[in-house]
Parts: C-alpha cells; sequence; structure tokens
C-alpha cells in the first residue's frame, strides 16, 4: 500500500491483511473447521452408543461440577443443577473442539501431510479434553480399560480427520 505524505515522495507501508490470507481469515477458519470436526467426533460417539447401546460418559458434568465446586458457584439444585451441568459439559466439549482447531490453525496455513494434520488435530483435541478431567481428578487415563480407549480415540481421530478435510477445504 503506497501512502503519500504532505511533504515528500510516497511511501510503502505494511498493513496487517485482515483478508485472504491474514489473522482473520486463519481465526474463522479454525473455528469453522473446528465446528466441523466436532460435529463429526460427536456423530462418532452417538454412533458408537446406539451400536453398542451404551451409555454416555459422565465425565462432562463431573468436570463442570468439580469445576463449580473449586470456584464455590452453584449450579442450582436438583434438575435444574444436572441440566446446567449437561448443558455446560457439552459446551466444554466444543470450546475443546474449536480451542484445538485454532491452536492448529497456524501450521494450517501451510500445507501439512494428511496423516500428521490428523494425528496432531486429534492429539490437541483429546489432550484438550483429557488433561483438564484428570488435573482435576474427575477420571485417571492409566485405569482406562482397552474398550473405554477406544472409545476416547477413535472419535478424537475421526476429529482429527474431519477436522483436517475442512481445513483443506478452506484453504
Amino acid at each position: 500500500m503506497l501512502v503519500r505524505t504532505l511533504h515528500g515522495p510516497p511511501e510503502r507501508i505494511k498493513v496487517v491483511s485482515w483478508g485472504s490470507g491474514g489473522v482473520m481469515r486463519t481465526f474463522i477458519n479454525g473455528v469453522i473447521a473446528g465446528a466441523v470436526g466436532t460435529s463429526a467426533l460427536n456423530a462418532t460417539t452417538y454412533l458408537d452408543m446406539a451400536v453398542r447401546a451404551r451409555g454416555g460418559s459422565s465425565t462432562p458434568q463431573d468436570t463442570v461440577q468439580k469445576m463449580a465446586d473449586d470456584v464455590r458457584v452453584g449450579l442450582g439444585e436438583g434438575e435444574k443443577a444436572e441440566n446446567r451441568k449437561e448443558a455446560i459439559g457439552a459446551l466444554l466439549g466444543f470450546a475443546t473442539g474449536v480451542g484445538a482447531a485454532l491452536c492448529y490453525a497456524p501450521l494450517a496455513r501451510r500445507r501439512v501431510p494428511w496423516p500428521v494434520g490428523v494425528l496432531a488435530l486429534g492429539g490437541l483435541a483429546m489432550a484438550g479434553s483429557n488433561v483438564p478431567m484428570t488435573a482435576l481428578g474427575v477420571t485417571d487415563p492409566r485405569e482406562w480399560s482397552a474398550s473405554s480407549w477406544m472409545s476416547d480415540v477413535v472419535p478424537h481421530l475421526v476429529y482429527g480427520a474431519a477436522t483436517y478435510a475442512a481445513y483443506q477445504r478452506l484453504r
């Protein structure tokens, strides 16, 4: 961009681009790709629950309760508290999925090989959900069964693949 000063020749100044290759575009692509991946993760999880007739995990709700207890925030009583825990737990899952994609976003501006991108995205999302729950004492992955690991790893790999594909499409 050229700018003419009052006295003297035009000078070239650097402008931060919010357009095609800029920060805002990277942010928007991260949000979109994260939403796509999170939807794929949720669909995979619900499909697994339907096929194996298993119940959902209580760890998101347990995490919300632990966080509320730690900061001394009441969630209400009875059914209202349970509804809030379920809703906040789901919202934290979406935030984790979008957050993992945003962490990956600077890499996504370059061509990352498929296996690397899928594993990086799946690993970011898995760490983003499991590390806080482990730190809060809600779960301990060292005690998980093989079936529990599969119920966690497979949806996160699907998240990685869907998020990677969305990034590639948005490029």
